[in-house]
């Protein structure tokens, strides 16, 4: 068995190159499942095998519910990754943080700006014992440093590939 470590601070090193460098990818499919429809029926799997989950519509939205969706794969994504970076911070500062959570509320809903569909996250961060100045100086440390919340501040560099595949004669 692996004896699981935290990353090493060097994490939060400066990276002072010229353009992007990637470091990690993670690959997932959506299938449409029963439905042909991913988001009421369908699978995520992710290349490597660590993820397999069914995808179902939550009753909120009319559908079954009995799967995850979604919205609460960005929350889960989002919380841990805010979660992490934190805890990168508060290691770096020498400051501990044993009962820290992190926790993440993502609403889908209707966009008055196109009338469609849009996200909203709520963030709420649990630092209990720690003094609230030096809580607030890790969670706005924190901010600037997460990829998930440097995405929904900014906006993601975002590339959508049609891969045809030619139709097949009867």
């Amino acid at each position: 068995m692996t004896k699981l470590t935290s990353p090493p601070l060097t994490m939060l090193d400066k990276y002072f190159g010229a353009g992007f460098e990637g470091i990690y990818t993670a690959n997932v499919r959506a299938t449409g499942g029963e439905t042909d429809h991913g988001r009421a029926s369908g699978i995520v799997r992710s290349d490597d095998g660590h993820l397999e989950l069914d995808l179902r519509m939550p009753e909120a939205m009319g559908g079954p519910g009995g799967g995850t969706n979604p919205e609460q794969l960005f929350a889960a994504g989002y919380a841990a990754c805010f979660h992490g970076a934190l805890a990168l911070i508060a290691a770096k500062n020498d400051i501990a943080l044993p009962h820290m959570a992190v926790d993440v509320s993502v609403t889908f809903g209707r966009d008055p700006v196109d009338g469609m569909y849009t996200l909203t996250a709520d963030i709420k961060i649990h630092l209990p014992g720690v003094d609230c100045e030096i809580a607030e100086r890790l969670v706005r440390a924190t901010e600037r440093i997460c990829p998930y919340a440097k995405m929904a501040r900014q906006g993601i560099v975002n590339i959508v590939t049609l891969q045809a595949e030619p139709k097949r004669r009867p």
